[in-house]
């Protein structure tokens, strides 16, 4: 089923997530895949839908930075450097994951992904869900991320539980993921936020 995103379609979003659904919504990149991340069965079924590998990991959209520490231990100095100056935006930061976040969520190696979208309709609508949801990508392993909700529809059909018409996409690109876990921070994906510019405020932070 399609819907078109509204403030009084929240209600109807949030109760597809709480009795344990999957739905794919517009996120600040591109359509996601959003299910409660405390809910193994939710997330497996994400898996199954993309047909992805256990062995890699699902990043998490939360509404505000307070939704952080409930799944980051303990932030290292350049995580909230970079969060402070690039969040909200298209920037997926990757830390120690905290007590109580999912194996399935982590695929096993106890670091977790975490972005705050730059899109007030969009924190909206995960504020709605509880404060935070998955945000991996709406589409199967190996294929284009899905840019409008008839993208989803042709690659999932009627195996979500709920599709969120947000409109179709403007970016091109996706997030740009660095692992800020350790002692030096590492460029896993590039995307919207240029590597280079982040190398620039890490590097200006060591000389304040």
């Amino acid at each position: 089923m399609i819907i078109t995103r509204t403030t009084s379609s929240l209600s109807q979003i949030s109760d597809v997530i709480a009795r344990g659904g999957v739905i794919a919504f517009r996120t600040d990149t591109f359509y996601g895949l959003g299910a409660d991340p405390f809910n193994g069965d939710a997330v497996r079924k994400i898996k199954q839908l993309k047909g992805r590998e256990d062995h890699k990991p699902i990043l998490i959209i939360v509404s505000d930075r307070a939704g952080v520490t409930r799944f980051i231990a303990a932030p290292t100095p350049a995580f909230d450097l970079l969060a402070d100056i690039f969040w909200p935006g298209p920037l997926t930061l990757i830390g120690q994951a905290a007590p109580g976040v999912r194996e399935e969520i982590t695929a096993g190696t106890k670091t977790i992904g975490v972005r705050l979208p730059a899109d007030d309709k969009v924190r909206a609508l995960i504020e709605a869900c509880g404060g935070a949801l998955t945000g991996t990508s709406a589409n199967p392993s190996h294929r284009e991320p899905a840019r409008a909700a008839a993208e989803v529809s042709g690659y999932f059909g009627d195996t979500i539980d709920l599709i969120v018409d947000g409109g179709e996409v403007a970016t091109i690109q996706p997030s740009t993921v660095v692992d800020v876990s350790g002692a030096e921070p590492r460029l896993i994906r590039a995307g919207a936020i240029p590597w280079i510019s982040i190398q620039t405020e890490l590097n200006r932070s060591k000389h304040i």
